[in-house]
């Protein structure tokens, strides 16, 4: 609220709604490490209705990642690391730009999909080198969005079963309820889909969130729609469950109101017990144990496969193989012309021999190599 508020402007409500349920995934679910949070294997985040990424940048700030209170105070500002909508490569742990509604969880499925062919590929009996999941906060924005559809489809069929939404079910847009635009049953859609479908009732229900989230991680042969039922901008006096508490700041009265509504001091803003502080930062003491955890499982993976393991390490680096494009074919201009799917074909023949894990599985590998 302080935030939004200073700033004159952003999206407070979702992120008020949801703070009970981004404590409980990075408290006791996402594995990850502030002081690296680029590890190859650790949990994906996407946050797609990027308009509530003051929820993000709390979290972020809390567990210990390279983010000031002070960026946090100028959210939204020219040249802080805090913009309107995270942004990849900004701000870190931020592992998507996601501006326009829906396109989260496509990212967050190529992310899934990419997490299944690293580990098909590099996984061998004793080593799971790769072991994640991709976890996805979506809105109704993103369930009304086609882009959303065909990869939540795309996702049943491959039966990506480390891939986990969280649907924030607020009823609430911009300018007013779902009821106007939106009534499906998005739970009936996901099922048809081949999804495995939960409801938590209660946004609040820590517990229940809980459960939820462990029966979905229990899954492994189905993606998983999580809806929680939420109340956006809870604890807000006249703005709860409104969509004047979704795109603007709540105003300095009611912001005064709502923390003596929830039982917080009015003052200072930004105000953080020491012992929140101190509870949310156990986060970088459990990111490194699970970060050294894979090194050791790495290096044992390397004394096995240093070839696999080199490979792995280009790959990270976002390096093609020295040479990769040598042999690729040249088609000369001719009067009648040629085929496209001929020349592409042509191409991908060379490009399959030059860069092997454009290949995909693993059966073309020999385990001893």
């Amino acid at each position: 609220m302080d935030a939004v508020q200073q700033a004159d402007s952003g999206h407070p409500g979702t992120a008020m709604a949801l703070a009970p349920l981004a404590w409980v995934l990075w408290q006791r679910h996402l594995r990850f490490d502030p002081a690296h949070p680029d590890w190859p294997d650790r949990d994906r985040f996407v946050l797609s209705c990027g308009h509530a990424c003051m929820l993000l940048y709390a979290v972020l700030y809390l567990t210990g990642y390279d983010l000031t209170l002070d960026e946090i105070k100028h959210f939204r500002q020219w040249g802080s690391r805090t913009p309107g909508h995270s942004e990849f490569g900004l701000t870190p742990g931020v592992e998507a730009t996601t501006g326009p509604l829906g396109q989260g969880v496509g990212n967050a499925v190529g992310m899934a999909i990419a997490e299944a062919q690293l580990a098909a590929r590099y996984n061998r009996p004793g080593h799971a080198i790769f072991d994640h999941h991709t976890y996805v906060l979506a809105s109704d924005g993103d369930m009304m969005e086609g882009v959303q559809a065909e990869a939540a489809s795309l996702a049943g069929h491959l039966q990506l079963g480390k891939l986990i939404v969280l649907y924030d079910a607020n009823r609430v847009t911009l300018s007013g309820t779902t009821s106007i635009a939106f009534t499906e049953d998005v739970g009936a859609r996901y099922r048809s889909y081949g999804w495995h479908v939960q409801r938590v009732d209660d946004g609040n229900d820590v517990a229940a969130i809980a459960r939820a989230l462990q029966a979905a991680l229990d899954t492994r042969d189905q993606p998983s729609l999580i809806i929680v039922d939420t109340v956006i901008g809870f604890g807000a006096p006249t703005r709860a469950g409104t969509f004047e508490a979704h795109g603007a700041p709540l105003g300095a009265d009611e912001v005064s109101r709502t923390k003596a509504n929830l039982g917080w001091p009015e003052q200072p803003a930004f105000y953080l017990p020491e012992p929140v502080v101190r509870h949310m930062r156990s986060a970088i003491e459990r990111g490194k144990t699970a970060q050294d955890g894979w090194r050791r499982r790495f290096a044992a993976y390397r004394a096995q496969l240093p070839a696999l393991a080199d490979e792995i390490e280009r790959r990270f680096r976002r390096e093609l193989p020295a040479g990769w494009d040598a042999g690729l074919p040249e088609f000369p201009a001719d009067p009648k012309g040629i085929a496209t799917r001929k020349a592409s074909e042509g191409v991908l023949q060379v490009l399959a021999h030059a860069v092997p894990e454009l290949i995909g599985g693993s059966g073309d590998l020999d385990p001893s190599t």
